[in-house]
């Protein structure tokens, strides 16, 4: 059970901040604490009869874009967060670093950790990050087409709170009442405009833009440039005076606009947690494109815990091959720009 798992993390207290260990580190079997093969890197935090979390990544690009943080300690419970970076790193590792720093803040009151105390941690976050890139304009202007997306999950005396900005995902597995069977709940919304819903929402909030959403090489984008609707950072599509010509032409808007692009604004859930709940996967898109929800539980339900975030991004890798019909060690070798992050609560 979940609470099994958190009682452990408040005992082993501190902050675990998940970054790949040196390429030295010698790989290691399932049991493993930590290793590396190849690209993928994995570390198991805690684990035991009641629980374990464990971390996988597999590094698709020369500068790693993705972070995520984990910590466990009063008064806010335990803080999870996946950081999906795009067009740089500099936006993810931002809010790897201020976004629960902010948020013990913004919970520091009498209410302590509501929905409301999270959305203030993102949006004083996003302020921050774009006070950064005011500072740096003149001097490294890319900084204004970085951008993250965000998924972060904070379990508070038996509540879980999800918020999202982007398109990772986080997965409940559950139990079945007595069948030995796990289903799978999604806990998170995603802000892609491939979601009908999320094309919508952009054409009812930008009403004068015919292209605010177009269909490039059968994807829909948001000014036919990103997928995601929001997320933290990308400043030179919430703000016209950084769509000038000192940013790359790819990013460059051919008109000035007048309300910010995308949107900061997390999605939030809460709920309390069941004796049913068994575990949450946390991870970016990468491995969703490859393995649906219920897939993705039934790995983690059919196995020791030991591992599982590396056996998930295993599986999906594998798919990913099998789909390109190419062996998985080639996938491994040629593949610059699949990124898989997961990160697992049980």
């Amino acid at each position: 059970m979940l609470g099994a798992l958190l009682r452990l993390l408040s005992a082993c207290g501190g902050v675990w901040p998940t970054s790949p260990a040196p390429a030295s580190t010698s790989a290691a079997g399932d049991h493993a604490a930590e290793g590396r093969d190849g690209l993928l890197w994995w570390r198991d935090l805690a684990r035991c009869h009641a629980g374990e979390l464990s971390v996988s990544v597999v590094q698709g690009n020369n500068v790693l874009e993705d972070q995520c943080h984990v910590e466990s300690a009063p008064p806010l419970g335990t803080c999870l967060g996946v950081f999906d970076g795009h067009a740089g790193p500099d936006a993810a590792r931002f809010a790897c670093d201020h976004l629960f720093p902010n948020l013990r803040e913004a919970a520091s009151g009498p209410q302590g950790v509501t929905a409301d105390a999270i959305r203030e941690a993102f949006l004083a976050t996003e302020e921050a990050f774009l006070a950064l890139v005011s500072r740096m304009w003149d001097t490294q202007p890319d900084i204004a087409t970085v951008g993250t997306c965000c998924l972060a999950g904070v379990v508070h005396q038996r509540t879980l709170f999800v918020a999202s900005l982007g398109d990772s995902r986080a997965v409940l597995g559950k139990k079945v009442g007595r069948t030995g069977q796990i289903a799978a709940e999604q806990l998170s919304s995603e802000h892609n405009a491939n979601e009908e819903g999320v094309r919508q929402e952009l054409m009812s909030q930008h009403p004068d833009d015919p292209q605010i959403v177009a269909l490039k090489h059968g994807v829909w984008r948001v000014k036919g440039i990103i997928q995601v609707s929001r997320s933290l950072g990308d400043a030179y599509l919430k703000h016209t005076q950084y769509n000038t010509e000192r940013i790359k032409p790819k990013f460059r808007l051919s008109e000035p606009f007048s309300k910010p692009i995308l949107s900061a604004n997390p999605s939030i859930i809460s709920r309390c947690l069941q004796p049913s709940d068994c575990f949450i996967i946390f991870a970016s898109d990468g491995l969703w494109e490859h393995l649906s929800n219920q897939q993705a539980v039934e790995i983690v339900h059919s196995h020791q815990r030991a591992g599982s975030a590396k056996r998930l991004i295993k599986a999906a890798l594998h798919e990913a091959a099998r789909k390109r019909e190419m062996r998985y060690s080639d996938l491994m070798k040629i593949d610059k720009k699949m990124c898989l992050r997961s990160l697992i609560m049980s």
